[in-house]
């Protein structure tokens, strides 16, 4: 027996007879990862804002471009650099029939920044992503004012991630039925959700349409959206050959051939948002100079670990940020991979015999890791990889205000929106809350904190290139790859493109 059919035949036994049977209309993802919970202020997960955007609208959007949209608003204005106002529709509706108020715009975002606002003592862990959100106003019949704190130019960027709920329905079931019951303003209502297998998802016939600004605009064009729960990727793209899914996310490279030789699907890629890096700790004995830094970008070859490992699919950086993110500096000098200037750096900082380091590592990432480890040995860093499981390696090097322990950390980090604050400052500002090399830079930090509050985008995009330029030539990290996501798409779609920030949206989705 061949490959295929093995891997089709664990793929049909894997789903089982809990999953679902889908009619001629039901657009069916395989997809990677359940929800966390239905509850939109009660995350910090991809893949669950993936699931929940489909159900809930927000004030804004994003087109698969990037571009911001309104969504929930007719229209927004920065009346000063502090204050926005957002005129929010009339005639949206609820999937439980009750119409959308501006009561619950403020009562959602209230719910969102507020310390304990969730009720019982409990902040939001999205709270961070509204930033210095002080307050929200009802200033007229159809608009409501978001006031800051001090000027932050990411506030519309930000938006598209949080959506609106219902204040009626959230003081009815309270926390705990938030995160099984969903009632938003989306193109789909939830049926079902059978945990660890599917959700299940109809049309919402009351629709508005959507963004005004994204056709069509309209109710959803298939009856029933099904998320079907497939983490193996083996059998995820048995699914998809097999007729059972249409849209797979993750797609590995290894069967990207398989899928473009096929006369059922095509692969569809976008450039990702998540920028891997290894961390070194600058705080050790070993890697707070920056001539052994150095030694190490110099050892890896990072063009042949894209091609050999990630099949092409990522897109080389020599800095944190993504080649599309706002204030890119495309000028950075590369790190070529130069094993005998490696030895050199490494004797230069006082060590001719070269050094023994661990990298710690997810499991997901082992070969990529490991291969890595074998281009560092080659050049006097010989490189033993520790497998770790995420949580603990999360609560061991993204401490704040600690000392790092550990050497190495192939990890990564996501900037959905594609604004510098996003990544940047969680990864390089002294302390913060992403910053695994323990990397501390006075020059970094005056640049970050200003460029949050510069309203001026052409001296914000400067200051971040400025400080990209330190962080290039003082390699606190070794700045690898935006790897791009791939998608399995069968032939029957049509209407349906990737998004960079992995946003699956079906309401455009068709099947024919």
């Amino acid at each position: 027996m061949t490959r295929f059919p093995r891997l089709l035949a664990a793929s049909l036994l894997a789903l089982g007879t809990a999953a679902p049977v889908a009619s001629a209309q039901d657009l069916v993802v395989g997809f990677t990862r359940d929800a966390d919970t239905l509850d939109p202020a009660n995350h910090r997960n991809r893949e669950t804002q993936t699931i929940i955007r489909n159900m809930y609208d927000g004030i804004l959007t994003r087109d698969s471009s990037m571009e911001i949209h309104p969504e929930l608003a007719e229209s927004y204005t920065q009346v000063s650099p502090t204050e926005y106002d957002f005129v929010i529709r009339d005639g949206v509706r609820f999937h439980d029939g009750s119409a959308m108020t501006l009561e619950d715009v403020k009562f959602t975002l209230e719910r969102l920044f507020t310390e304990g606002g969730m009720g019982d003592g409990q902040t939001s862990p999205r709270q961070s992503l509204l930033g210095p959100l002080e307050s929200v106003e009802i200033t007229g019949e159809d608009t409501v004012r978001l006031t800051l704190a001090e000027p932050w130019p990411l506030l519309p960027a930000m938006l598209p991630f949080q959506e609106v709920v219902s204040k009626d329905h959230v003081e009815a079931v309270g926390n705990d039925g938030m995160a099984t019951e969903a009632n938003g303003t989306g193109p789909f209502r939830l049926v079902d959700w059978r945990k660890g297998d599917s959700i299940i998802m109809e049309r919402f016939d009351d629709y508005y349409g959507g963004a005004e600004g994204i056709e069509p605009v309209g109710p959803a064009c298939v009856e029933r959206a099904i998320f079907r729960i497939i983490p193996e990727s083996a059998s995820r793209v048995a699914a998809l050959l097999a007729g059972d899914v249409h849209i797979i996310n993750e797609l590995p490279a290894f069967a990207v051939p398989q899928v473009e030789a096929s006369d059922v699907a095509d692969v569809m890629t976008v450039n990702g948002t998540r920028s891997f890096f290894i961390a070194m700790n600058n705080q050790g004995e070993i890697f707070d100079d920056v001539r052994v830094r150095q030694a190490v970008a110099h050892a890896i070859e990072k063009d042949l670990i894209i091609d050999a490992i990630l099949g092409g699919n990522a897109a080389r950086i020599e800095g944190i940020l993504s080649p599309d993110a706002f204030g890119k500096n495309e000028d950075l000098p590369a790190y070529d991979h130069d094993p005998e200037k490696a030895r050199a750096l490494l004797a230069e900082a006082g060590y001719p015999d070269g050094i023994e380091v661990t990298m710690d590592v997810e499991g997901a990432f082992k070969d990529t890791a490991e291969a890595i480890a074998s281009m560092l040995t080659e050049a006097g860093i010989t490189t033993t990889v520790a497998v770790g499981e995420g949580a603990l390696l999360t609560e061991k090097w993204r401490t704040m205000g600690e000392p790092k322990e550990g050497d190495m950390y192939f990890s990564s980090w996501g900037n959905g929106s594609l604004d510098p604050e996003d990544i940047f400052v969680p990864t390089h500002m002294t302390d913060a809350r992403g910053n695994s090399a323990g990397y501390s830079n006075s020059e970094i930090d005056r640049l970050l904190d200003e460029a949050a509050t510069e309203v001026d985008r052409e001296v914000r995009a400067s200051m971040y290139q400025e400080a990209e330029a330190i962080v290039n030539a003082e390699v606190p990290y070794v700045y690898l790859w935006v790897p791009q996501d791939i998608y399995g798409v069968s032939r029957r779609v049509s209407g349906w493109s990737p998004s960079p920030d992995g946003r699956i949206n079906l309401h455009d989705a068709c099947l024919n």
